[in-house]
């Protein structure tokens, strides 16, 4: 069995993607899975162990390019795959397979997706969470139909990336870290938009916090998110800076991946850093704004969601359509020690 996976263009949907993967090597031990994804996801797909090899994908996000397309699949035709797995909901997406006369082409129901997909499941919302949406292609149509089928999402395999200890070791070198003491990392933005980042202020307030019981505070981000950080780092108290690292915009992406994995406890708005952080064994506090815990949860072992109560959330806007963005600022930094602290 040799597979082809369409997959996602999202770092945490890409990262939620791994337990569809698992539960095909579950089933088709032999099996060989190849994952066609935008650059950025590769070294993401190879601390995957059930990933035989990613494929970049040529093309820009958002980019139909048909002519391209056609190109591109009738190369992977050449890999004389089995199987194919189309994770977006696109009719782009569904092209590339289809020009590679793959034989199997499973995937939802989406946009004109008829006639591309020989295996189209059309009941993807009798699936509450994003991961057993995946996982659900695994099965056959007539076993899946609800999240019941499938068992719970307790039951479900949990993406696990592999951590590399000596580059670990040597992304702890470059940027000068220690382990000295336990590490709490915190992820406080969010490509999404505003209206799932937690104030600077309440991240400097827990910050403050855990430093004051002994921990040290490393900032994740990308360059987007190096104001952010910075401003949270100004805010901690003098005495306390010294145990604090901003490290938004300096890693790559893989050398962040190795850097979570060296983290205790971390702390993130709804954003892929968050799923990274939970697939590398992290306590995980997901802070959650507009958005909601019960589509895309963090799949760690353990994991702490805060929220507030207020009625207009979840609203699913990048941006507050209120103009207050109360569901982020009314969720105490008291909140999250708490969470913390197991004493929710």
């Amino acid at each position: 069995m040799k597979i082809l996976i369409i997959g996602p263009s999202w770092v945490g949907d890409m990262v939620m993607s791994q337990s569809l993967y698992i539960t095909l090597k579950q089933q088709h031990p032999d099996a060989i899975i190849d994952v066609l994804a935008p650059a950025w996801c590769k070294p993401i797909l190879e601390r995957m162990p059930e990933v035989h090899q990613a494929i970049e994908m040529p093309l820009g996000h958002g980019d139909f390019n048909f002519l391209g397309r056609r190109a591109l699949g009738k190369e992977l035709k050449l890999n004389d795959y089995t199987h194919a797995y189309i994770l977006p909901n696109s009719a782009k997406s569904a092209l590339i397979p289809w020009f590679a006369d793959i034989p199997v082409r499973t995937g939802w129901k989406g946009e004109m997706r008829y006639g591309l997909l020989t295996d189209l499941r059309n009941n993807k919302k009798s699936f509450q969470y994003m991961v057993e949406r995946f996982v659900a292609l695994a099965h056959p149509k007539h076993e899946m139909q609800d999240s019941v089928s499938l068992g719970g999402l307790e039951t479900l395999p949990r993406p696990l990336l592999h951590i590399d200890k000596t580059m670990q070791q040597e992304t702890l070198d470059k940027f000068k870290l220690n382990q000295h003491r336990e590490i709490t990392g915190l992820c406080p933005g969010a490509e999404f938009g505003p209206a799932k980042q937690w104030p600077a202020e309440h991240y400097a307030v827990v910050a403050d916090i855990l430093i004051s019981q002994g921990k040290q505070i490393w900032l994740f981000g990308s360059a987007k998110d190096k104001a952010t950080t910075e401003t949270i780092k100004n805010l901690i108290s003098v005495e306390n800076q010294q145990y604090v690292h901003v490290l938004a915009g300096l890693t790559s992406l893989i050398e962040a991946v190795d850097l979570l994995g060296a983290c205790h406890t971390v702390i993130s708005n709804d954003s892929g850093l968050m799923h990274v952080a939970a697939a590398v064994g992290c306590e995980v506090v997901g802070i959650y704004g507009s958005t909601s815990p019960k589509y895309t949860p963090p799949l760690a072992e353990k994991v702490s969601i805060v929220h507030t109560k207020i009625e207009c959330r979840p609203c699913f806007k990048r941006e507050c359509p209120l103009g207050h963005l109360k569901c982020l600022k009314e969720l105490e930094p008291e909140m999250v020690i708490k969470a913390i602290n197991n004493d929710v």
